[in-house]
């Protein structure tokens, strides 16, 4: 009897979960109910699949509203109808300049159902009815629709379980409207009376007039939707050629002919393992899958974009073969039932990688190539902070105690009434979905039309983007590809370029000879002695210490220590574990026989993906579907799921019956539990190796080359300043952007690197775009005249370039360039330049000499760069005179020391208790870095203040050849007053202005590899 129930996917306006509403119509003795959330279908799919559970049959529409304004209800007769409704639902959603109008179309197999207004005229279509509120049945007793019953149908909203719900809903509505709930508008709001009533009362409600009940059963009888949920059928696009047997076979020849590319003495057991992953891939039907990753990476590579293949896929040979990964799974003996296993149900999992600069192209070739294809949805939920923020503002609570709030520094009962409904209410919405967002890389390709599933909206990417997540999406059998973008592919194949133009004497990098680098004796070096800032995946802290514990050199221990690292083999306490076993050969005899049987490699320990379903497999008794599903499970999607907790107690069951220790199987199930969801698949980590050894061979030979593309591409895990100081440690010579030098992004040239005018903040694109232009066509810039003559450019604009140095080429101090410039640029906005036959005279100024020092200079470059070119040592209010550095850390073991340390990055985490603790990295005087611990006593008692150079004391703790300091205490040490702002003085220079000159070297010039590294940046 209900045609019009929302979930709080009628986004900020209803307040029931999906499940909870079925809940509450079961206890109310529903058997059928229609779910028509407000322009949305998100909650569809899993109303249908959930709906059995409670044993009501479900019925899909959408309420179509302009705001909350309702226009009419559509609802589907059958799948036909859905499809229907959602074509036109995202017309809608397309293009947010159209209002839905106020008579409904003529869809097949659709009812539609405008909500009654008193005295208001319908034109009424065979297929169109009225809906009579409780509210309306008196004023319908004088209507002349009293007499054509026939149309009129029961419309009894469902919006609210209850009063609190309500309230929410009103805060929901103040925020969607960004009001005071105090100035919300009654026609912005529900009526409280939205709420179910149990069946009885419902029909007495509407007793008097039984033909309404009489219609609107009829109605909902008429519906029948229907989808499988089974998994047995996927509905992603069956064929690739349109032919099954034509796709089987063209899969076949395109996997043999890639032996010849892969392969130069291919064995019996390549042959092997080709029929058997051929005959399982045709079996389980996901022949299409592949293909489809096939054409989108042929693509690629006639584009010539750099990509990586990854995920589970990398175990599968066909892959490799088919190019789809380079990761060989035969010579590291991958796992394949991790990929695919008879009892698997779901498609294998590729993950693509492609530059951030080439993804977007690759997404137009996925929609353009294939016919049903659509983005996926995420739900950006309310998070509780935020929540707290949202509705501050609602109540208008001051944002000094909308602080306090968020941080949590507060006893509830001493909070004000209002502060205590923000934090009730901030609670309750936790978790409500907010809007939707694109999931990061999901694409799905389905057999059927996207719209058969659901509505598409289109986010400013412009591409069609479904309403559901990638969970529901599996539900119904569509299993995305993953187009994903990130910065280090764009590195390396910017780097390759950079090392041509600049080496153009060198043979071009054959970047994807990954045999070769394997046994690089440079590669070797960095890896062992963690010396791989820049480098992919292998640079952060965390792992930069891991592999100094490991003192990896190769390429299985590399694609193990990216596994290690994960967050959940540190959780179980398998990772320190891991690194006893690897430096101690003797240790491993501790290990369990069963475990180490299974997983020799990894000297026992669970590191992998595929060691979860080995030993679910093989220890706990479960068939590979079991194992898989408990992997999957583990990861999130399914983890409240019934079919994960029954997996889980076969598990327990299978080892009790077969006689296993309790103890064992409680600690092999810890370890489990603890990490299986953050653990890499083995190949997925032989992937990133692949990426790792190719960043790492750049670095070794060419280390300029990569940190100027390195720079380029916004670094990775650090900021631009550390890899210009990395640049600056492998020898380049740091230069401030110039006007004649410099282009948009940065440049070397030998070894000199000029700094590209993007990182110049507040300097236009379009002034940059002019310069780079006027530059290339007319030649350089002979003066500041010269420049002001060929470049429009605003006084703001000229004065950033100038107060860099960028017009050093002139030979003219950058005060009395500023003077110029303001003396011979107006104020207003400066127009296109036009061109004339004859040159303006321009008056020549007579400017004082106002000499700038390099103290001035550095805090000018800290404004506009963000970071000094200096050493920032030299910055300090204090000259320092503490002499230790990172090098002599390795003899004072136990000892408690101090020594300063610029901070480059910290890591805030928390203890088993919840206290927080911070892991420091800093940078020494001499640029070689310095590890901290900061355990919750020390971290409360000394926080970081932001960036600059700190006083360290703390006890010298090295672990597995790692060095760390436990710090006791920390000072942040004060840098001198900004030069720029004092009084211009005749006196000598400063003491500070000394030190800082005679801590330098001349540009190029370096006293030793590891000290007094930096240059003053206009000190030419």
């Amino acid at each position: 009897m209900y045609l019009n129930c929302h979930t709080y996917y009628s986004l900020r306006y209803g307040t029931i979960k999906p499940e909870q509403l079925l809940a509450i119509a079961s206890e109310n003795g529903l058997q059928t109910l229609a779910l028509t959330d407000i322009n949305s279908t998100s909650a569809c799919l899993d109303f249908v699949r959930l709906s059995s559970k409670y044993k009501i049959k479900s019925v899909l529409g959408i309420d179509f509203r302009n705001g909350v304004q309702q226009q009419f209800i559509l609802i589907a007769k059958n799948n036909n109808g859905f499809k229907n409704i959602n074509d036109y639902l995202s017309k809608f959603l397309h293009d947010s300049e159209l209002e839905i109008p106020e008579i409904a179309p003529q869809l097949e197999d659709v009812f539609v159902i405008y909500p009654y207004i008193h005295k208001k005229t319908y034109q009424l279509r065979e297929h169109e009815f009225l809906g009579i509120k409780p509210k309306d049945l008196n004023h319908l007793k004088f209507s002349k629709w009293n007499t054509l019953r026939n149309k009129l149908v029961v419309l009894k909203t469902v919006s609210f379980q209850n009063k609190k719900d309500f309230n929410t809903h009103r805060l929901l509505r103040a925020i969607d409207n960004n009001t005071l709930l105090s100035k919300l508008a009654k026609s912005e709001q529900g009526q409280e009376t939205d709420r179910m009533l149990p069946y009885q009362e419902l029909c007495d409600t509407y007793n008097e007039f039984p033909e309404l009940l009489k219609n609107t059963a009829s109605i909902l009888e008429k519906c029948q939707i229907d989808f499988d949920f089974s998994h047995e059928n996927p509905n992603n696009q069956r064929c690739y050629t349109h032919n099954e047997a034509l796709d089987f076979r063209l899969l076949k020849k395109l996997t043999y002919d890639g032996i010849h590319y892969r392969y130069k003495n291919p064995g019996e057991r390549i042959f092997k393992r080709i029929e058997k992953e051929l005959s399982i891939i045709e079996q389980k039907g996901f022949v299409s899958y592949f293909l489809i990753n096939w054409k989108i990476l042929k693509y690629a590579r006639s584009k010539n974009y750099f990509y990586v293949g990854r995920g589970s896929g990398a175990n599968s040979i066909v892959a490799y073969l088919l190019r789809i990964t380079d990761v060989d799974p035969v010579e590291l003996d991958l796992y394949f039932e991790r990929f695919i296993n008879v009892f698997r149900q779901n498609p294998p999992d590729f993950d693509l990688d492609f530059s951030w600069k080439d993804r977007d192209d690759i997404t137009d070739f996925i929609f353009n190539r294939f016919k049903n294809t659509a983005l996926i949805a995420v739900y950006n939920t309310f998070k509780f902070k935020a929540s707290v923020r949202e509705l501050g503002k609602v109540f208008g609570l001051p944002k000094s105690e909308m602080d306090m709030l968020t941080r949590g520094k507060y006893h509830i009962n001493q909070l004000d009434n209002l502060s205590q409904l923000v934090i009730k209410y901030s609670t309750y919405i936790q978790g409500f979905p907010n809007y939707l967002g694109i999931h990061a890389g999901g694409i799905i390709i389905s057999e059927k039309p996207i719209h058969y599933y659901g509505a598409t909206f289109m986010p400013p990417k412009g591409y069609a983007t479904t309403q559901f997540d990638m969970v529901v999406a599996e539900d119904i059998g569509l299993y995305k590809f993953d187009i994903l973008s990130q910065r280090g592919l764009g590195k390396i194949k910017e780097a390759t370029e950079i090392v041509a133009y600049n080496h153009p004497e060198k043979p071009p990098i054959d970047i994807h000879n990954i045999q070769r680098f394997k046994q690089d004796a440079r590669i070797k070096y960095l890896l062992k002695n963690a010396k791989a800032i820049g480098c992919f995946y292998v640079e952060s802290p965390a792992m930069r210490m891991l592999m100094r514990k490991l003192q990896v050199d190769s390429y299985l221990g590399l694609v193990a220590a990216s596994s290690v690292i994960r967050p959940g083999v540190a959780k179980s306490g398998m990772m320190r574990e891991y690194i006893l076993r690897h430096r101690d050969p003797d240790r491993r005899k501790d290990a369990p026989k069963v475990l180490l049987d299974l997983m020799p490699e990894t000297f026992g320990v669970m590191v992998y993906q595929e060691d979860v379903i080995k030993v679910a497999h093989y220890f706990g008794g479960l068939t590979l579907g079991e194992a898989d599903m408990l992997r999957r499970g583990m990861s999130g999607k399914f983890r409240s799921r019934d079919e994960f907790m029954k997996v889980k107690q076969q598990f327990f069951d299978n080892c009790k019956k077969s006689g296993k220790p309790d103890d064992l199987v409680e600690d092999i199930w810890r370890q489990i539990e603890s990490f299986a969801g953050y653990a890499f698949a083995k190949g997925h980590s032989a992937s990133y190796a692949v990426e790792s050894y190719q960043s790492l061979f750049l670095k070794a030979y060419f280390p300029l080359e990569y940190m100027v593309a390195t720079i380029n591409n916004f670094g990775g895990f650090y900021s631009t300043e550390l890899y210009v100081h990395e640049a600056r440690m492998d020898g380049g010579i740091i230069e401030a952007p110039c006007i004649n030098t410099s282009f948009t992004q940065t440049v070397i040239h030998g070894k000199t690197i000029y700094l590209g005018f993007m990182f110049l903040q507040s300097l236009e694109s379009k002034t940059i775009k002019r310069i780079v232009k006027e530059r290339q066509t007319h030649g350089d810039f002979s003066s500041l005249d010269d420049f002001i003559e060929r470049i429009p450019i605003s006084i703001e604009q000229i004065s950033i370039l100038i107060k860099i140095n960028a017009f050093r080429f002139t030979g003219n101090n950058k005060r009395e360039l500023l003077w110029e410039a303001h003396l011979k640029i107006s104020k207003h906005v400066a127009q296109e330049q036009v061109v004339t036959l004859f040159k303006t005279e321009r008056i020549h100024y007579k400017t004082p000499e106002l000499p700038s020092t390099a103290l001035e200079n550095a805090f000018d470059e800290i404004e506009l760069l963000g970071f000094p070119l200096c050493n920032p040592f030299h910055l300090l209010e204090k000259r320092s005179v503490n002499p230790l550095r990172a090098k002599d850390l390795q003899s004072l073991e136990g000892k408690t020391v101090t020594i300063e340390g610029y901070l480059i990055t910290a890591k805030n985490t928390k203890t088993t208790s919840g206290k927080i603790m911070h892991f420091g990295n800093f940078l020494d005087r001499d640029g070689d870095f310095v590890d901290t611990v900061h355990f919750p006593p020390v971290a409360a008692r000394f926080p970081f203040r932001g960036k600059g150079i700190y006083s360290i004391t703390g006890k010298v703790m090295i672990e597995f050849d790692c060095v760390t300091i436990e710090v006791s205490s920390m000072e942040h040490l004060a840098v001198i007053e900004d030069p720029r702002y004092k009084s211009p003085s005749p006196k000598s220079p400063s003491r500070e202005e000394e030190d800082f000159q005679d801590g330098m070297m001349p540009r190029g010039r370096l006293k030793s590899k590891r000290s007094h590294i930096y240059t003053v940046a206009s000190d030419r």
